[in-house]
């Protein structure tokens, strides 16, 4: 869909009565208002109205009008809901009420970001390997910590109890337009995993959300319901969102170390971004969760890792951030990270081939570390150039809760 002209003839032909404009708060947070299809020309002539003072780190009460105005790239129908009378959703980018587009606007920075490499002639494509837990709900309907089974990783039924809920999900996914790549059972008790083939980076952040929101609905739908959080069980493996990327230049030079380079260097910086929970600290250093920052191949105990692969296509896979990390803002901050470190010739250090789960202090003690707290993770960001050149006014508030 490229046009309004094109949406309408959709919505007509789906018998479409409902459309979801959906936006995002500055930690990622979707937020949506619902229109009727007559009201589709206004919301691409003139945009929808929001009040922005109501909306997380977005701003004060004072000129808080904001507008909405659907991208049509993102149309799709919503699968789970009626046949009948059907919804259909629509990201949709930001602006101020002089047209101009909201720069506190994640999804516009994310943009700004791939416009950035691009220019520099380099195509960067993301794909993430996102981890939740399915907990079972009580008698009246409310939420446990009890995971809906006790298999273990890529067991199959009867021990893993979320074959089901993975193949609805994948389903929905795919009505939806977006193709997961692999789905399975994960480590923990009631933990599952869906993997997204690599896409440019708004498509991948515009899946990585989509698919959250579909996990959380289909889990709903299905008396249970499903917990993205860092560390949902203490003695259990914690939820990861890996992001895998791939570096292509236009004059055919390979810059991959490079790019990973410039996100080592900066890493601690962009951690509270990546991590922004208290809990997601309980999760980073523990079960194959990052804690020092080092690198090496085929080596799950790294904060990157160099899969293995039979094809040419060389990708960097980031494990420290985990589910709750704002999509947009997480891969927008690794491209500029990554863009400094080709532009500054950056060489990664030598790789790190060891188990840092079970090495020596010997080894570990000369590694620097990840942020080991939320609180040493906002003081890194409050310290850094680079994440104030970047981070527009309001969300390092925002992320170190001195915004509501």
């Amino acid at each position: 869909m490229n046009s309004y002209e094109d949406v309408l003839e959709f919505v007509e032909d789906e018998n479409v009565k409902f459309i979801r404009l959906a936006y995002f708060d500055v930690f990622g947070v979707q937020k949506n208002i619902a229109i009727m299809p007559d009201e589709l020309r206004r919301a691409f002539t003139e945009g929808i109205s929001i009040d922005a003072s109501s909306v997380a780190g977005f701003g004060a009460e004072v000129h808080s009008d904001l507008f909405l105005r659907p991208d049509p790239t993102t149309l799709s129908i919503v699968p789970w809901r009626p046949i009948d009378g059907r919804v259909a959703k629509m990201f949709c980018d930001i602006e101020y009420p002089d047209g101009s587009m909201f720069q506190r606007d994640s999804r516009w920075l994310l943009k700004q970001a791939v416009r950035m490499a691009e220019d520099k002639g380099f195509i960067i494509n993301i794909g993430t390997e996102v981890e939740f837990y399915i907990f079972k709900l009580d008698e009246k309907g409310e939420p446990t910590k009890i995971p809906q089974d006790n298999a273990g990783y890529m067991d199959i039924a009867p021990e893993d109890h979320g074959e089901n809920i993975r193949r609805e999900i994948s389903f929905a996914l795919v009505d939806m337009g977006i193709r997961p790549e692999a789905s399975h059972h994960e480590m923990g008790p009631g933990q599952n995993e869906v993997d997204f083939r690599y896409a440019e980076p708004l498509e991948a952040a515009d899946n990585a959300s989509a698919f959250k929101w579909v996990v959380k609905s289909i889990a709903n739908s299905d008396g249970v319901w499903a917990d993205f959080s860092p560390k949902p069980l203490t003695n259990e493996p914690g939820n990861g969102m890996h992001i895998n990327i791939s570096v292509r230049s236009k004059d055919g030079k390979y810059y991959t170390d490079n790019f990973m380079a410039g996100i080592l260097d900066h890493i601690r910086e962009i951690t509270l971004f990546l991590n922004p929970k208290r809990e997601s600290y309980e999760r980073l250093g523990d079960m194959k969760a990052p804690k020092y920052v080092s690198w090496s191949a085929e080596n799950r105990s790294q904060l990157i890792r160099i899969p293995a692969t039979r094809s040419d296509q060389k990708r960097i896979e980031l494990r420290s951030p985990d589910p709750t990390a704002n999509p947009y803002l997480a891969f927008m901050l690794l491209i500029y990270a990554g863009i400094d470190g080709i532009e500054r010739k950056l060489e990664p250090m030598e790789p790190l081939d060891v188990n840092l789960f079970k090495a020596d202090t010997s080894i570990t003690d000369k590694l620097k570390r990840l942020p080991q707290s939320l609180d040493e993770a906002i003081a890194y960001a409050r310290d850094s150039e680079f994440v104030r050149t970047l981070i527009p006014e309001g969300y390092l508030a925002a992320y170190s809760g001195d915004e509501v």
